[in-house]
């Protein structure tokens, strides 16, 4: 019983992770053909194909949007954890409105994300409710530009990815001894030097946990920088979609997905050595 209950995982990982993972590794070293399936794989006669690897090192164009997917992850990460440190205390102490305030981090979750990113669309707009809004009060004769910018695309990252940092910032949070920060009080600490010399080193691995957690996923996302982001913003996701399905240039495609896979595997390793620890 127990070789089976191991079983059925290890099969359950080989067949939606390792195979697929192991697919793309083959097709990162094709050649790109005219077919169905797009690509001739290795064994078909023409050997390996090192160039759709040596193209990424090579071509300015794959590698600015390796960068500016991590950079956009990172900043998306950054910002959330400032959201996300006030939110997970308060929720933490707030009491019997506790699971009320943490039904509210959740509760975007109950909508479909495309629903979501439709409404910030309907938000950012130049006739959207936001323009009104300055335009009522009369900051502005002229509607702002707000949709399909980085700014735009950077507050549908946070909306989207926030719960996932304040979930373990709120998890550490419910473990700490207020009566630490109080005692710093008492004996003559401000508020903000207690925080920062208390209750902050406390939460160290639960932020780089929740750095991660939002990183790791933001640095692939495609559909907010599409809805949301202007035409320059050349993310890997975009990227990607453009060689898989307007190019069809799968074997290229495929070597970006495992060059975005190499940039991540030390952010994962850290993130599952934070979770043992905790």
């Amino acid at each position: 019983m127990r070789i089976a209950l191991r079983l059925i995982p290890g099969l359950w990982l080989a067949l939606l992770v390792a195979a697929p993972l192991a697919l793309v590794g083959v097709m990162a070293l094709s050649w790109q053909a005219e077919g169905v399936p797009p690509y001739s794989p290795p064994w078909a006669g023409e050997g390996t194909n090192p160039e759709n690897l040596r193209l990424l090192a090579e071509d300015p164009y794959y590698r600015d949007s390796l960068g500016q997917s991590l950079l956009v992850a990172a900043l998306t990460a950054a910002l959330c954890l400032l959201l996300a440190i006030p939110m997970g205390i308060a929720i933490a102490r707030a009491g019997k409105w506790r699971n009320a305030l943490l039904g509210a981090v959740l509760l975007p979750f109950w909508t479909g994300f495309l629903i979501r990113i439709g409404a910030w669309i309907g938000l950012l707009r130049d006739e959207g409710w936001i323009n009104a809004i300055i335009r009522g009060l009369g900051w502005t004769d002229q509607p702002l530009h707000l949709l399909y910018t980085h700014g735009a695309m950077l507050v549908g990252m946070v909306h989207a990815y926030l719960p996932f940092a304040v979930l373990p910032l709120f998890a550490a949070a419910t473990r700490l001894d207020p009566l630490l920060e109080q005692a710093a009080e008492d004996l003559g600490a401000t508020p903000g030097r207690a925080f920062l010399t208390i209750t902050l080193p406390q939460l160290l691995p639960a932020l780089a946990a929740a750095f991660l957690l939002v990183f790791i996923p933001a640095a692939g996302e495609y559909v907010i920088p599409e809805l949301l982001g202007p035409p320059n913003a050349t993310l890997v996701g975009r990227v990607l979609f453009q060689e898989f399905f307007q190019s069809r240039d799968w074997p290229v495609a495929s070597a970006l997905a495992v060059a975005l896979l190499v940039l991540l595997i030390g952010p994962i390793i850290l993130f599952q050595r934070l979770g043992r620890a905790a």
